[in-house]
């Protein structure tokens, strides 16, 4: 008996050449043009700084043209490419792909978080960066670079963890730092699970505080447009929105795996003839509803799925 052949394992193709290529600004060719209003945006000036300060950080993309050598296709960096040619670049370095599609770079977008930006800076300065480059670097003043590195001063490491990889502003974190630690999770929490993080929501949140959990207790609140009646309204209510959350969390998992088992016997049931006579004879309002479970393919309802 023969020995059965091993199969060889797939050679990895790799999706861009092994070095990047110093290539004219002039022999790419952009795949899409970029609209007029762009060069007044602030990404664009952002960009614009970046390239200016500390030089290109990513190099654009590009891909061979078949059909004329010596020019290339721009698949990713739009926007690098236009800001070169204003600054007066005549050459850029690439990095040169093997496949043309330019439907793939960028396809999602990964945007950096304030808390990621906040420790992208405290990087920077520990490493010796003038906080004076690292402003002239992102286009925003010195001032705000100041107010970025110290934006997680008084927050506890829970809450910040919680917020890692939001789009949390800046203001929101100035209102929990209002708050003791363990009223910050929740805060934290509450934002999470809302998926809103508003300055007005956190500003909510602040207000249905009790006195108890702020930072200074006898600093009394003041929220614009709120009375202190309002706010012991909100305090309550609050308070049993998020027992009823903590709850819900709780059983949920339970009351999720009870629920498949019981979709599951459901099928196997009524793929039984003799139960489905039966029960369209004598419980025809338990066969439907038995049918609607066992058809389901979320265990969502319709208003969440």
């Amino acid at each position: 008996m023969k020995r059965e052949q091993r199969s060889r394992p797939q050679e990895v193709l790799f999706a861009c050449e092994d070095d990047c290529v110093r290539l004219p600004i002039n022999a790419i060719l952009p795949v899409h043009a970029q609209r007029k209003t762009v060069k007044a945006s602030q990404k664009y000036l952002q960009i614009t700084a970046s390239i200016r300060e500390v030089g290109l950080v990513e190099p654009p993309v590009v891909a061979r043209d078949p059909k004329q050598p010596g020019v290339f296709l721009l698949l990713d960096g739009h926007l690098r490419i236009e800001i070169l040619k204003d600054l007066g670049f005549n050459e850029v370095e690439c990095l040169v792909s093997t496949d043309d599609e330019a439907f793939t770079y960028n396809k999602r977008i990964s945007r950096l978080s304030p808390v990621q930006e906040h420790k992208m800076i405290l990087r920077a300065i520990e490493r010796g960066v003038p906080g004076e480059k690292i402003a002239k670097a992102l286009n925003v003043k010195a001032q705000s670079v100041q107010r970025k590195a110290r934006m997680l001063d008084g927050i506890c490491e829970e809450a910040s963890a919680l917020l890692k990889d939001k789009p949390c502003p800046m203001v929101v974190f100035d209102t929990l730092r209002k708050l003791k630690a363990i009223r910050q999770i929740e805060a934290a929490e509450l934002l999470v699970n809302a998926n809103n993080y508003s300055s007005a929501y956190a500003s909510a949140i602040l207000a249905s505080t009790p006195q108890s959990q702020l930072l200074d207790p006898k600093k009394p609140k003041q929220i614009k447009g709120i009375t202190s009646e309002a706010m012991a309204r909100m305090e309550r209510e609050l308070a049993r929105l998020h027992e009823a959350i903590t709850s819900i969390q709780d059983s949920y998992g339970e009351e999720h795996l009870q629920l498949t088992v019981v979709k599951g016997y459901l099928a196997k049931l009524l793929r039984n003839g003799r139960v489905v006579r039966y029960l369209a004879q004598a419980r025809p309002e338990f066969l439907t509803e038995f049918q609607a479970i066992a058809e389901m393919t979320s265990t969502l309802s319709a208003e969440t799925a």
